[in-house]
């Protein structure tokens, strides 16, 4: 059952972190690990929020908007793939609280954001460049009422659209979260297993994409680091038992 309260409340947090990260405030806010918790705290998990924001922060790390490169858009992904994680965990039967295997399929089922997020700013753009011509000229003119209105005109396409994204991903995660516990063990196993695998990659990237010398020895030591401690957590769980 989709409780369609937090899939209004995801949609308007997403909504107003895009604002954030292109024409409001810009303090950060909007980087995958703090939209992604802060939208699992909203929504009740805080795990699923803050384990789907370190790993696609470290994914994401190396981007920048510089010049007329544009990135993938890292808000939406992150904001996405927290509020699909969240939902999915606090739907009926899914237990209240999200594990690795709810983080993995969150990320499988919504991590592509980043890039159509970049193709619907790219679209964008011609329209808020128009705005911001007409408010340039009204502020010169001394009409700077209009010109704060030409300015928020600009801001109103990225929050529907995003917010629309984001509540989405929400509804979807409340829509699987039952199915996910009908699952076979295997693959659940196997979700959960591709979580630390997926972090192995982006902390991989993440060291990559920081041009340090030696960066390749150590994002290859890092992904082992982490392969070595899983193991190690499962033969401790087998002997346990």
């Amino acid at each position: 059952m989709v409780d369609w309260s937090q899939v209004a409340l995801a949609g308007v947090w997403g909504g107003l972190l895009a604002l954030e990260r292109r024409a409001f405030l810009q303090a950060m806010f909007s980087r995958p690990l703090v939209a992604a918790t802060s939208m699992g705290l909203l929504l009740g998990d805080l795990d699923s929020g803050l384990y789907v924001g370190l790993l696609l922060e470290m994914f994401h790390l190396g981007a920048a908007n510089l010049g007329a490169a544009l990135p993938e858009n890292d808000t939406i992904a992150a904001t996405g793939c927290s509020a699909a994680a969240a939902s999915c965990a606090l739907s009926p039967g899914a237990g209240g609280t999200g594990t690795p295997a709810i983080w993995a399929l969150a990320i499988i089922m919504f991590g592509w954001l980043g890039a159509l997020g970049r193709k619907v700013d790219r679209w964008l753009e011609p329209y808020n460049t128009r705005l911001a011509r007409k408010a340039t000229a009204r502020a010169e003119h001394g009409e700077l009422r209009r010109a704060v209105r030409q300015n928020l005109w600009g801001m109103w396409p990225h929050f529907v659209i995003y917010a629309a994204l984001v509540g989405g991903c929400s509804a979807v995660g409340y829509l699987v979260g039952p199915a996910v516990s009908k699952l076979p063990l295997q693959l659940v196993r196997g979700l959960a297993w591709a979580y630390p695998a997926m972090g192995c990659v982006a902390a991989a990237i993440a060291a990559r994409g920081s041009h340090a010398r030696r960066s390749a020895g150590w994002a290859a030591g890092t992904a082992a680091v982490v392969v070595l401690a899983f193991v190690a957590m499962a033969i401790l769980r087998k002997g346990g038992a």
